[in-house]
């Protein structure tokens, strides 16, 4: 998320500096967990809507457009759209008890899209952004929701409203990342039953979930009439509207709950349906191995000694079984019998090889680029190729050269890339229909001109595609 700040100077359509990225990044992650519920997550449009709002108090004078772009750009760099598998990769180094150094790598995603039964997408906040939201790793959510409830407690004793609405906020956070523990064991279950171990863990983590479950309702509902009680006898406007809004937060925290409490008691139905249903389905079908990721990777960093074992097995069972060629008696009696060749002493006179003259690789100048550009800069004009060597040749001699590259490679534009690249325009060439013959170049002659990418129409289109 850091680095989002740091990346923004690298767009070329975008003046960043009135622009925090990383709070946009925690506003968008906020939006997308109070979404979220067991099987649900929050729309896409709704929450590019929602954070270019934010955007744009960070930057009122800029244009709206601007603000929607900017909140695009944020998103998709949180679900990390440039990578196939749309998740994110650091590095970092330990010390073992031996004390020797170590260099790991993490994998986590913070923002994911998924689709729903009828193939819509929407976003849902993983347990690494869910603990950006809170300030916390590797915590125990139990009884940091059960702290926090605490804490909230003595500050609503204490009269400590707007403190009070905070702590609130994240044992919410907390609540959805509980429930996100026990949908992920549950999803196992529905894909493999025998990935998850009903016989000890699950069992156990069922009857403290329900036992954790049952007390936070309790503990909730309570607080929630404690502070409706306050909101009612309240004569301060402000603190009325501060206790309604930690109620606000409260009953959802209940919703929540209530709803995991009954997941968490229909889970042992869910295993036996799913026991029933995978045994009784066939052979599960087995996911293709990424022979890149899975097995070259990993085999590059090891040494030479350990890495043939893996490498051996992977080729005995790559490869097949060997078949024996089978002799046929009426061919194998006349090849032993016929008298052996005779060979000859010297394999015969060796001819000279062929040698291909070494051609010198010529580079441009920053200038000759330029000049370049400038002629292929055709706004709402086109221009023949040839037109364009001949003027190109009044500048330089070596320059039609590299107006000849150019336009070939607009003959085939990168589109994609450049519209990821955040360019505002694109070099287009077609073919004249007429023949080339300038300045030593032949064949078909090129239209060439420059067209403008519509931003606005662009992004009215990303936000219907992705709202489904």
């Amino acid at each position: 998320m850091h680095e989002l700040d740091i990346r923004k100077v690298k767009l070329p359509w975008l003046e960043g500096a009135q622009y925090q990225m990383a709070e946009v990044a925690l506003q968008i992650i906020d939006h997308v967990a109070i979404a979220m519920d067991y099987d649900t997550g929050a729309n896409h449009e709704q929450v590019l809507l929602r954070a270019a709002g934010f955007v744009g108090w960070q930057a009122p004078d800029r244009p709206a457009d601007e603000h929607t772009r900017v909140a695009g750009w944020v998103l998709d760099s949180l679900i990390n759209v440039r990578d196939t598998d749309r998740g994110f990769r650091r590095y970092y180094g330990e010390v073992d008890g031996a004390g020797a150094y170590a260099l790991r790598k993490w994998d986590f995603k913070l923002i994911e899209e998924r689709s729903d039964s009828n193939g819509d997408l929407y976003l849902r906040a993983s347990n690494e952004a869910l603990n950006v939201l809170v300030g916390a790793l590797d915590t125990d959510v139990e009884s940091a929701q059960i702290a926090a409830e605490v804490r909230l407690r003595n500050l609503i004793g204490r009269g400590r409203l707007a403190d009070a609405k905070a702590v609130a906020e994240q044992a919410r956070i907390r609540t959805i990342q509980y429930a996100e523990i026990i949908r992920a064991q549950l999803d196992a279950t529905s894909r493999n039953v025998t990935t998850v171990d009903w016989a000890d863990e699950i069992p156990d983590l069922l009857n403290e979930a329900l036992d954790h479950v049952d007390h936070r309702l309790q503990e909730e509902s309570a607080i929630a009439r404690s502070v409706s009680t306050e909101r009612d006898q309240s004569e301060d406007p402000a603190r009325r509207r501060q206790a309604a809004d930690l109620v606000d937060i409260l009953e959802d925290c209940v919703r929540r709950h209530t709803r995991l409490q009954t997941r968490l008691r229909g889970a042992r139905t869910l295993f036996l349906d799913e026991q029933d249903r995978q045994q009784f389905s066939g052979t599960a079908l087995r996911a293709p191995v990424d022979v890149y990721g899975d097995l070259l990777q990993p085999v590059l960093g090891l040494t030479l000694a350990d890495a043939s074992r893996p490498v051996r097995s992977f080729y005995e069972h790559s490869v097949g079984p060997t078949i024996d060629d089978q002799f046929c008696l009426a061919t194998l009696v006349p090849a032993l019998l016929a008298p052996s060749p005779e060979r000859a002493r010297f394999t015969g006179e060796e001819e000279e090889p062929e040698l291909v003259p070494v051609v010198e690789v010529r580079g441009y100048t920053d200038e000759q680029q330029h000049v370049a550009e400038s002629l292929l800069d055709l706004c709402d004009e086109a221009r023949p190729l040839s037109e364009l060597l001949e003027e190109a040749a009044t500048h330089d001699p070596e320059l039609p050269d590299l107006l000849v590259l150019l336009a070939l490679r607009a003959f085939s534009p990168q589109l994609g890339a450049a519209l990821s690249e955040g360019a505002d325009r694109v070099l287009l060439a077609v073919s004249a229909g007429t023949p080339l013959d300038s300045q030593g170049f032949e064949g078909d002659d090129l239209l060439l001109t420059s067209a403008a990418f519509d931003r606005v129409a662009l992004d009215a289109d990303r936000l219907e595609r992705h709202g489904g």
